[in-house]
């Protein structure tokens, strides 16, 4: 421990570098909300281009979001009555099309294309070409030119907070938002999340080095700007605000020092993007609402299921990428490529899997509200219902459908990510969590009682909160983000109760391999904390009980050769210096002693009055706080004790070998 750096106080900031630091925050709000739009408008018009036009296939997003692009595709999917976003489709020569046509959320009919049994398009072969040259376009940019840039960003921001200071370099979020735009555009499973926060965090860091603030506020800036950048694209600045604070710890532990300035980037972001996108949540979901206590049964086993299914999500990540990445002797500017081969076979198969998803979430709430396109108008759903048996109806094929999209989710994000592609894992975390939710809210609505009103939708909705709540361990900002991007908060009950227990059993478990136990494990509190326990401690308890033999006092007329052979019998570090009464009036150094050793003619002249400086003192009650400050301000290894009564009469002497062992020993003493 470092006395300089490790345990020196913590001073409050003066009222001109809060100002000073709010006003950056701003100015980070500002380029992170501009920086959030051009994102948005580069993944649409990537997602557009590639999948829409060369593959003719339009996967629907959020309710309240709309294509920002055409490019002249030959067909578009029709929307029913009330559509926000249309339906999904992958060619009119053999797109299945299933209407839902009753309010009541029972999944009507069904049509299956007469030529390919199902089958959903010509350019379908496509898909499994597209996310390979995307891995094989991304990675090449990526490993060239910013290789922290790979994976899904959010532990890289993490981990630049935690341990490089809040730097980030430049390059950073130009080269994660173009290669994140090619990863997701080109059909990668990944999210807005990871991409975003690393933008707005490498803004944030690029503005704290120009205006060369200290580490302090460059890592404050830095998760301001990526607290900002989430709350802005997913249209939840409170929870993007939390999230940055939460999602920094393991246990339920927060970055305060970041909430006011995160709360001021994300007012700021948010308000940008929403100004030139409209101020509205970003699902359309219906009036869900929680007034029956015993509906809390079903959900709590809505949970468990959103804690096996995060668990099982954690482990295929990291244990793909550990088995089929990490360990093959490729160059890492072409594991994208292999990730995206494994990516389009899948979402050859289960082009739900594919992209961003948001699709599958939105269908779920659809299908409570009898709006297309729901969940048995997905691309998918007529292959679904040719391949099971007769017997099982549409609401058993919708059920199954939904997990079969969850478990495909699973292995193309874990594919997409983990071989190096650029996305976040919040985005498919929420798909997974909600087709998972509506598919237990699909099987509870049938063996619940009638009068419980079961509404899978809103197992949908909570089970996206629960879900990231477990597998990310961030249940508060989750369950405020799922609210806002819903718009819904009557269902914060349920929510609090799923997401609770989800990341209880999931604890050892989580998506962000950089995230630190606690507060009390990050570098950068560790002289916080020192100082809060020095503060507690008095020099009493550092002194102990020592006998005077053991303090050697000098008086003021010995002579240096006597003053040496004190000094070569002690192991004290200055020698406090008293006149004929006892009383104090100053110390000698050792190391003065050591230099005029060196020069014997001059030794024979002095006395220990002659070398004698005044004494910095401390009494039996100070704090080891006080006591370390005044030798960091001297530049002494010991200074003096007096009484608290009288301050020059000498008690002892305190060095700073005592005060790390008091300091170690109640270090080692406090209840864990």
């Amino acid at each position: 421990m470092t006395p300089r750096e490790s345990i020196e106080p913590t001073v409050r900031p003066p009222a001109r570098d809060l100002r000073r630091l709010l006003a950056l925050c701003i100015v980070t709000g500002l380029v992170a909300g501009f920086g959030a739009a051009g994102f948005y408008v580069m993944l649409d018009a990537g997602s557009s281009f590639c999948m829409g036009y060369l593959a003719n296939y339009h996967p629907t997003g959020p309710g309240n979001e709309e294509t920002l692009f055409d490019f002249g595709a030959k067909t578009r999917p029709s929307a029913g009555a009330g559509d926000h976003a249309g339906g999904s489709s992958l060619d009119a020569q053999g797109s299945t099309s299933v209407a839902n046509g009753a309010a009541t959320g029972a999944d009507a009919s069904h049509t299956s294309d007469s030529t390919s049994g199902g089958g959903l398009g010509r350019l379908r072969w496509l898909l499994l070409i597209l996310p390979i040259a995307g891995g094989l376009l991304s990675g090449w940019i990526t490993f060239t030119f910013a290789p922290e840039a790979e994976g899904h960003g959010t532990d890289a921001a993490i981990e630049a907070y935690h341990f490089k200071d809040g730097g980030v370099r430049a390059r950073v979020p130009l080269i994660k938002a173009v290669t994140s735009m090619i990863t997701i555009g080109t059909g990668g499973s990944g999210g807005r999340e990871g991409p975003i926060a690393q933008i707005g965090a490498g803004f944030g860091s690029v503005l704290g080095r120009w205006m060369k603030v200290p580490p302090d506020e460059r890592r404050i800036l830095m998760a301001a700007g990526m607290a900002a950048g989430i709350g802005a694209i997913f249209h939840a600045p409170l929870a993007g605000t939390l999230f940055a604070a939460e999602v920094l710890y393991r246990e339920p532990d927060m970055e305060h020092e970041v909430l006011v300035p995160a709360f001021t980037t994300s007012i700021v972001a948010y308000s940008v993007f929403s100004a030139i996108f409209g101020f509205h949540p970003l699902f359309a979901t219906p009036g869900y609402v929680f007034d029956n206590p015993w509906l809390l049964l079903p959900y709590l086993a809505l949970a468990v299921v959103m804690a096996l299914g995060a668990m099982l999500f954690v482990k295929a990540f990291y244990g793909i990428r550990k088995l089929m990445f990490q360990h093959v002797h490729i160059r890492n500017h072409f594991k994208p490529a292999i990730g995206g081969l494994f990516v389009g076979v899948i979402g050859f198969f289960i082009p739900e899997a594919l992209g961003a998803g948001y699709g599958v979430v939105q269908a779920c709430f659809n299908r409570d509200t009898g709006i297309l396109p729901n969940v048995m108008s997905l691309p998918s759903a007529g292959a679904m219902l040719d391949i099971l048996p007769d017997g099982l109806g549409y609401v058993s094929a919708a059920a199954l459908l939904l997990v079969v999209i969850a478990l495909a989710k699973i292995g193309t994000t874990a594919f997409s990510i983990g071989s190096g592609g650029s996305g976040g894992v919040f985005g498919p975390a929420v798909v997974i969590g909600g087709a998972l939710g509506g598919a237990v809210g699909i099987i509870c609505a049938q063996v619940c009682p009638a009068e419980w009103n079961v509404q899978p939708g809103a197992f949908a909705l909570v089970g996206m909160a629960g879900f990231f709540a477990g597998a990310a361990n961030t249940p508060v900002s989750t369950i405020i983000m799922v609210s806002e991007m819903t718009g819904n908060y009557h269902l914060l009950v349920p929510s609090m109760l799923v997401c609770m227990v989800a990341y209880m059993l999931c604890k050892r478990a989580t998506l962000y391999e950089k995230q630190l136990p606690s507060r009390l494990d990050a570098p950068s509190k560790l002289g916080n904390m020192a100082s809060t326990i020095l503060r507690k401690l008095v020099v009493e308890h550092a002194i102990g009980k020592r006998s005077d033999a053991d303090l050697s006092i000098v008086p003021e007329d010995m002579t240096f050769h006597q003053l040496v052979k004190v000094f070569t019998a002690s192991t004290q570090a200055c020698f406090p210096v008293v006149d004929k009464d006892e009383k104090l009036t100053g110390v000698i150094d050792s190391r003065d002693i050591r230099r005029i050793v060196t020069e014997p003619f001059v030794a024979d002249l002095i006395i220990a009055r002659d070398i004698a400086v005044p004494a910095t003192t401390v009494t039996t009650r100070d704090s080891l706080l006080a006591a370390t400050n005044n030798m960091v301000k001297t530049g002494s290894n010991e200074i003096v004790v007096v009484d608290d009564a009288d301050s020059r009469r000498v008690v002892g002497t305190l060095g700073r070998n005592d005060i790390i062992a008091s300091y170690n020993r109640q270090i080692v003493e406090r209840p864990q």
